[in-house]
């Protein structure tokens, strides 16, 4: 009888959760005993372990980014530690593995913060409360202790760029925190809100973002007043077309339309303000003079189509933090809240360079125990 012929076959890759991801290996070394002098050698260890500590490499790494990008409390980790292996892990050592981790990267995140200022690359800053002990504070760069009793302007920071993130905690929401950070002046871009500290700081260039404006446009709308309405709706189209033109530029790349379409809104823009500055009330007249006295900060991006018009990605940055901040209720000193914003930097810095976070955080504990050398935030290195 003839055996059946196949017809077809038909392939499906399927990702599985493979039963106990999470095993116990048992690793052994051997010493040598020289026959000539009798000395002893020990050989290395395995680099994927650091003698003395339970969890292997890569699994503290799979826990650092588990509770500072995963958000996940030490109680649902242990958890997570049975499921996938049956393990029983107490969280003192769930504290002390996020504490190690903290200390391998200090290295990594302050060499990205001391080659920010004199390479100069475009920074996006931006910044959110943060809370010590129930007290909210801010993040910069020094960390100075706090009464717990009375209230401090106490933030979370973010200096951020395409091909890095840098968090900070601080212990002052004015111009001295930036200046901590970058120095009395910066030879760079900065792209930021319209909060007063950036308004006197020396930097180079800066660019206001235009998306905060059109909100007090499209609040203005609805403010009752003189014309508020009208000048309203004209700034709304203005920053409308402004973000449409440079989104097109992005995607073309075209200089030369960029540029005939630049020179004529400027001209759009001035005939606008002109028309409505002598008929404006008061809040119309605010936004109005502001747009006006800081032009070259606002409309810095028509000459310069490399720098975006808002600051969406020091915002898009900054939600780690704010997530982080609402889940954990902030830090209990001001040493573990420096120590969050390290961990922070290191996760969204890898993020934006497309790097595995864990395989980065296994890299710096091995850095720590002397296995190899740290691994490097620093764009392009």
């Amino acid at each position: 009888m003839a055996s059946a012929a196949i017809a077809t076959r038909e392939k499906r890759a399927v990702a599985q959760l493979v039963a106990n991801p999470i095993e116990i290996v048992e690793y052994q070394r051997l010493a040598l005993e020289c026959p000539h002098c009798q000395k002893i050698t020990n050989c290395n260890w395995s680099p994927q372990i650091i003698p003395g500590q339970d969890l292997g490499i890569k699994l503290q790494g799979l826990l650092g980014w588990l509770g500072n990008y995963g958000h996940l409390p030490y109680e649902k980790q242990q958890e997570l530690l049975w499921e996938l292996g049956k393990i029983e892990v107490g969280v003192g050592t769930l504290v002390a593995t996020n504490q190690r981790i903290s200390s391998a990267i200090n290295q990594s995140v302050n060499h990205l913060q001391d080659w920010i200022n004199p390479s100069s690359p475009p920074l996006n800053i931006d910044e959110t409360p943060w809370s010590v002990k129930g007290v909210k504070e801010w993040r910069g760069r020094e960390c100075v202790p706090v009464v717990v009793r009375r209230r401090s302007a106490l933030r979370a920071a973010v200096f951020a760029n395409a091909d890095f993130c840098l968090f900070r905690a601080s212990d002052t929401r004015g111009r001295v925190e930036i200046e901590n950070h970058l120095g009395t002046e910066y030879s760079g871009t900065i792209i930021s809100d319209d909060f007063s500290a950036y308004n006197g700081y020396k930097a180079s260039s800066q660019q206001k973002c235009l998306a905060h404006l059109r909100r007090h446009a499209k609040k203005l709308i609805k403010t009752p007043g003189l014309h508020n309405q009208s000048i309203g709706e004209a700034l709304i189209g203005i920053f409308d077309e402004a973000f449409k033109h440079h989104r097109i530029f992005r995607e073309t790349l075209d200089e030369a339309n960029y540029f005939d379409w630049a020179a004529k809104f400027k001209v759009k823009v001035q005939q606008t303000l002109t028309r409505w500055q002598n008929r404006a009330g008061y809040e119309a007249g605010k936004l109005l003079r502001n747009l006006k006295l800081k032009a070259e900060q606002w409309w810095y991006f028509l000459d310069h189509p490399e720098i975006p018009p808002d600051n969406n990605l020091a915002e898009r940055a900054l939600r780690l933090a704010v997530t982080k901040r609402k889940v954990s209720g902030g830090s209990r000193s001001m040493a573990r809240f420096q120590d969050t914003a390290n961990i922070l930097s290191a996760i969204q810095t890898c993020r934006f360079q497309g790097r595995s976070v864990i395989d980065f955080l296994a890299l710096a504990l091995q850095g720590q125990a002397g296995v190899s050398v740290k691994p490097s935030l620093i764009p392009n290195t």
